[in-house]
């Protein structure tokens, strides 16, 4: 069977990526559950196209309501000029103000995404959450962040300062396909990895709750007969914490 050149390369890294790290998902999916057991929330965070995936886990259909995205000013693709962004992503001290404006508490969990780990944004916001008791889960690229110097201002990186580590699997530079005569890799993997590894981790936590004899806070898609009323009750549950709403 022919295939794509992209899905050649890049299903041997989702296969990898899923195989081991099952373990970390599994356990990740556990505090998950727990905080939404106790009503509490979890926020996920990422810079530049590492925003993708906070976005496809907030507001989501099949996605879990009490997810919430950190959508900085600045750090998103739709900053203007998109070079800023690279910028912002680098300037020290912007994590101790989202901190305090999101007003994220010990109960609560962050989900900080960064494929190289090592830009001072990510890596202050890791940190600083951990310094308040919060959890701190890293998605990131291990082999990109070993391959790389830190601009965090003691050198840490992303994986030095999280309570659990995943890691996409991917290659120093993120984009893994090469052709003869061309020197440079396209076909990046960190969004699509990322996604289904965190997707992973969403359905390990409905799975747990339903377990637990809990009924899951779960978005029914708004193109579906009946789910107005399911979301909006949902969302009335969770009035006034949800920054997205």
């Amino acid at each position: 069977m022919s295939q794509l050149v992209y899905f050649q390369a890049m299903i041997p890294i989702l296969e990898r990526a899923m195989e081991s790290q099952y373990e970390v998902i599994c356990r990740v999916a556990q505090h998950m559950a727990d905080v939404i057991a106790a009503d509490h929330l979890i926020y996920v965070f990422g810079a530049g196209h590492a925003a993708l995936v906070a976005e496809e886990l907030c507001y989501r259909a099949g996605g879990l309501v009490p997810i919430v995205p950190i959508f900085a000013p600045g750090l998103t693709t739709t900053v203007r000029p998109l070079t800023l962004e690279t910028k912002m992503e680098r300037l020290s001290g912007y994590a101790g103000l989202l901190l305090e404006e999101f007003g994220i508490t010990g109960d609560d969990m962050l989900i900080v995404h960064s494929n190289s780990g090592c830009n001072a944004v990510a890596v202050e916001l890791a940190e600083g959450a951990r310094e308040r008791g919060i959890l701190v889960v890293a998605l990131t690229s291990i082999a990109h962040s070993q391959s790389v110097p830190s601009r965090h201002s003691r050198g840490r990186k992303l994986m030095d300062v999280a309570d659990y580590v995943i890691d996409n699997c991917g290659i120093p530079g993120d984009a893994l396909v090469e052709f003869e005569g061309f020197p440079l890799r396209t076909g990046a993997t960190s969004t699509v990895v990322g996604a289904a590894l965190l997707n992973a981790a969403v359905v390990e936590t409905v799975r747990i709750l339903l377990e637990r004899g809990l009924e899951p806070p779960v978005f029914r898609s708004a193109n579906l007969d009946g789910s107005e009323e399911h979301n909006k009750q949902l969302m009335r549950r969770y009035s006034g914490r949800l920054t997205y709403l």
